[in-house]
């Protein structure tokens, strides 16, 4: 489909008009919701690796709570749902949305904005292929209908902690893995973790910035 267009919402859902994609439009998420849900001892106990999915798209407020409990704004002066040293935030998340994997959103990879709640488009088309093969062909993770991949831009941390900015980033990666983990839980759905990949070749797939070096990829989506 030829898109020339820009982001609407209506009702809670996106449709895509002419002229969306690179350089669109950002899509604004629902407000995620911060009571009720599966308790935490109960996500806990619960949390496995998933590797098998259903092929059943997301919806957009599942899409807003994932992102936000993985790393999203969680107060006014800019703090986040992830601890950050030194409030540096070094992460990007990136999500790739499969065709037909999120009700009314097409096949993409979306920069999540976690100040404007917000999903950036970056290029339209279903990249969970070449995002398995750059990952040394893991075929399963393109059944799930999304994938969140981490990426870490070392410079912001380094620029105060210096060499040791790069443990920092690591760390960093870990806690919103698990956030994201805990997540998909408390919704019902299930992810997986992959951080075996070909760096370059996974950049060069997502079309990520040069400075964001892909960290790990997370494939969510129903558990089969």
């Amino acid at each position: 489909m030829h898109i020339i267009g820009s982001l609407i919402m209506v009702m809670g859902i996106i449709l895509f008009h002419p002229g969306a994609g690179q350089g669109g439009e950002a899509v604004k998420l629902p407000p995620p919701a911060k009571k009720g849900g599966m308790a935490l001892a109960e996500a806990l106990e619960v949390r496995r690796t998933v590797r098998r999915f259903a092929a059943r798209p997301l919806d957009l407020p599942q899409v807003s709570q994932l992102l936000w409990g993985a790393d999203g704004a969680s107060d006014p002066r800019g703090l986040r749902t992830s601890p950050s040293a030194g409030a540096t935030y070094p992460l990007d998340l990136y999500l790739v949305v499969g065709e037909r994997g999120v009700t009314g959103v097409p096949a993409g990879i979306y920069h999540y904005l976690v100040a404007e709640h917000a999903l950036k488009p970056v290029a339209l088309g279903d990249f969970r292929a070449p995002a398995a093969r750059a990952s040394l062909h893991q075929t399963w993770m393109a059944e799930a209908p999304v994938m969140v991949v981490i990426s870490g831009e070392y410079r912001r941390c380094m620029a105060r902690y210096g060499q040791r900015g790069t443990r920092y980033t690591h760390l960093e990666a870990g806690n919103v893995s698990q956030n994201l983990f805990l997540t998909a839980e408390a919704l019902g759905l299930g992810a997986g973790i992959v951080g075996a990949f070909e760096d370059k070749d996974l950049a060069r797939a997502l079309q990520l910035p040069p400075a964001h070096e892909p960290l790990l990829v997370m494939p969510v989506g129903c558990k089969y």
